[in-house]
């Protein structure tokens, strides 16, 4: 009896010894399962961030191979670029106004609404005679020194001042007749960069310094204001706007080609920092281009001035005397205005008194000269002579005596 007892207790402990084994079987196979499917999620992962890190530098390149390709594009070659690249670029920036230098441009500011009295005269400065040549050298940028053109250029390049067109017979200074760099560029042949600008701002265009044409801009148009402000007794002149000149040599001979107007209140704050020399004789920069505005160093010829038909000065002076009189004519308007001004004295009541004065001056001289006393104890005593002595009758000779 005891032996069968044994065999079916083996052959539980059998069973659930299989029993046993075979959950833990199933459980690490449904452990591996997993694991295998996480491994295989997790390859899929590796894979996809292996081939996006790797797509990723091959984007950057092809943005970057299309920006250099755009670049290229939008850089214009005129037909005389023959130098290859410009590899000598750089940013010369003028500075920034600061809140000061504003503040001083408002109080400069010449107020012309006030004026009872105002007329609008055209010149050309010719930058070819010698009192005009502080204004055009150097030609290219020198030990940090530029000419007038050259500042223009790099303020309209970097959009700190705006330019008009250049319209024959009038100007407008206003939003209709803002004029495209861009445009003005290419049509004078000009090279340069154009760099994009950020969202919502305007793009910016490099100007290499050999390629402004400071040295063929050889004179500018100059529109200048004379008035008599009442109110502060003041007879001034007012820079009104500028306009260079640009002049090419061709097989037809020179020809002078006005560029674009400039408002001289908004290049003002910029050209009154830059300093010029203006003598050969003194070399020390002591005045500014603002000062030469200012001051009127400048000469000037005028060329037109503001009338009811809008007539130029060569439109009814054709001859070069009659041109030559007509200037005299109205410099001497001006200067014969400016004195009518001031209080002067009667010329004929002057000489009246100066002929008196004269007169006087002389006749004092002449008493001084002949009316001089000497004192009482110097003088001479008076001399007394020794009478002559009688004459005595006359006496008989010896002989006769006989």
């Amino acid at each position: 009896m005891p032996q069968p007892v044994l065999q079916n207790t083996s052959c539980r402990g059998k069973r659930q010894l299989i029993l046993k084994y075979s959950g833990i079987y199933n459980f690490v196979q449904s452990y591996l399962f997993l694991y295998l499917a996480m491994m295989k999620h997790l390859y899929y992962i590796a894979a996809l961030a292996a081939t996006f890190l790797t797509a990723m530098p091959l984007h950057a390149q092809e943005e970057a191979e299309n920006d250099a390709t755009q670049q290229q594009q939008t850089r214009r070659r005129s037909p005389q670029a023959s130098r290859g690249e410009r590899n000598d670029k750089k940013d010369t920036g003028l500075p920034e106004l600061t809140v000061r230098a504003q503040d001083m441009n408002e109080r400069l500011t010449q107020e012309i609404g006030n004026a009872r009295w105002m007329r609008i005269i055209y010149r050309q400065v010719d930058l070819m005679k010698e009192q005009n040549a502080p204004l055009y050298y150097p030609t290219r940028p020198m030990n940090g020194q530029m000419n007038l053109f050259s500042v223009i250029f790099q303020l309209l390049g970097e959009n700190k001042i705006k330019a008009y067109e250049y319209l024959d017979g009038y100007e407008e200074f206003d939003e209709a007749h803002l004029i495209n760099f861009k445009d003005l560029l290419d049509r004078f042949y000009i090279l340069y960069e154009e760099i994009p600008g950020r969202a919502g701002e305007e793009p910016t265009f490099v100007i290499n310094e050999s390629d402004i044409p400071a040295a063929d801009v050889r004179s500018y148009y100059v529109k200048e204001a004379w008035y008599f402000d009442q109110n502060n007794s003041a007879f001034d002149v007012k820079i009104l706007a500028i306009c260079p000149i640009l002049t090419s040599t061709g097989d037809m001979g020179e020809t002078t080609m006005p560029m674009f107007w400039l408002p001289y209140e908004n290049i003002r704050p910029y050209i009154s920092n830059s300093y010029i020399m203006t003598s050969n004789m003194n070399n020390a920069m002591t005045f500014t281009m603002d000062d030469y505005f200012r001051r009127r160093m400048f000469e000037g010829d005028i060329i037109k001035t503001q009338n009811l038909m809008n007539l130029p000065l060569q439109a009814y002076c054709p001859t070069p005397d009659s041109l030559k009189n007509e200037q005299a004519r109205i410099e001497g308007q001006l200067t014969s205005f400016e004195k009518s001004l001031w209080y002067q004295p009667d010329t004929t009541q002057v000489a009246v008194d100066s002929k008196a004065a004269k007169k006087a001056r002389k006749s004092a001289a002449r008493g001084k000269g002949t009316t001089t006393k000497e004192p009482a104890s110097e003088k001479k005593a008076p001399t007394v002579k020794a009478p002559k002595a009688e004459k005595s009758a006359p006496v008989r000779s010896v002989r006769r005596r006989r």
